[in-house]
């Protein structure tokens, strides 16, 4: 089985950053850690930004392209996303998740939009507040 911990959250200010990690640990090998969700309270999970498991494009939802930024170190088997000029509606709880490389190879804007809502391996989620 795959463990994912997420780490980095907190309060930060509107304009502010931060970066939060996901690292992953147990059968690494056998899993690929697909990308970034958040869900804010009342509202639906949603994809953030993943990584294509053929080619490593990366994809953004449209209201964090150009201020978020992912990127994975495999040799640490984590997943960063760096999040720059943060607002208000920025705030939720962020989670990490995985999916069996045996399940074949996808873009990273079927993972976001859709692949995820059949994932069982989540992380635990890091809170991230931006208010001032």
């Amino acid at each position: 089985q795959l463990q994912l911990v997420e780490s980095g959250g907190g309060l930060v200010q509107p304009g502010g950053s931060l970066r939060v990690s996901c690292v992953a640990s147990g059968i690494t090998s056998e899993y690929y850690i697909i990308g970034w969700f958040r869900q804010a309270p009342g509202k639906e999970r949603e994809g953030v930004s993943c990584i294509s498991s053929s080619d490593g494009s990366t994809y953004y939802t449209d209201s964090v392209k150009g201020r978020f930024t992912i990127s994975r170190d495999n040799a640490k088997n984590t997943l960063y996303l760096q999040m720059n000029n943060l607002k208000p509606e920025d705030t939720a709880v962020y989670y990490c998740a995985a999916d069996r490389r045996e399940m074949g190879y996808y873009s990273g804007s079927y993972f976001c939009e859709k692949r995820y809502r059949y994932l069982d391996v989540w992380g635990q989620g890091t809170l991230v507040t931006v208010s001032s």
